[in-house]
């Protein structure tokens, strides 16, 4: 279970993005964070997993935890470690590697038998991914490219 408490989230000390957001997201559910421009959606996930220093940013009230650990006292590693991950927009994949070695870049933390194994699986579970997995990924169109960056992710 992810839950978010009222959470309050500044930029540069002083730019207050996000002042009491409260989410809980049972185990096994999808949620959709939906809202216009400059409504704070990026700024809730660089929040969650642990992203917001890098862009000076912190978390300045409420609480973030996932499985009862509380994540915001976490670095954006050990987060990741935890089972949570960002696919970031705009399909940042490394173009000149292939697939496979794409989703070996996501395996942070893995055995490499256990890294093989979940290329194996994505490669299953995405086909067109196991069609292409010796190509560089920047030959995969936009939407596999996507694709790839959703399966390193997880």
């Amino acid at each position: 279970v992810l839950e978010i408490n009222n959470l309050e989230v500044v930029y540069h000390s002083v730019v207050l993005v996000l002042k009491g957001i409260s989410i809980a997201v049972p185990e096994g559910s999808v949620v959709a964070l939906l809202g216009p421009n400059g409504a704070g959606k990026t700024t809730t996930l660089r929040a969650i997993t642990g992203l917001l220093p890098i862009h000076e940013g912190r978390i300045t009230k409420g609480s973030i935890t996932f499985d009862g650990s509380e994540l915001s006292r976490l670095g954006p590693s050990q987060i990741v470690g935890g089972g949570i991950a960002q696919a970031m927009e705009g399909r940042r994949i490394f173009a000149e590697l292939s697939v496979e070695e794409n989703l070996l870049a996501g395996a942070h933390g893995r055995t490499s038998r256990d890294a093989r194994a979940d290329v194996d699986r994505f490669c299953r579970r995405f086909d067109v991914l196991g069609r292409r997995r010796n190509r560089p990924a920047g030959f995969l169109s936009g939407g596999e490219q996507q694709m790839l960056a959703i399966a390193r992710a997880l």
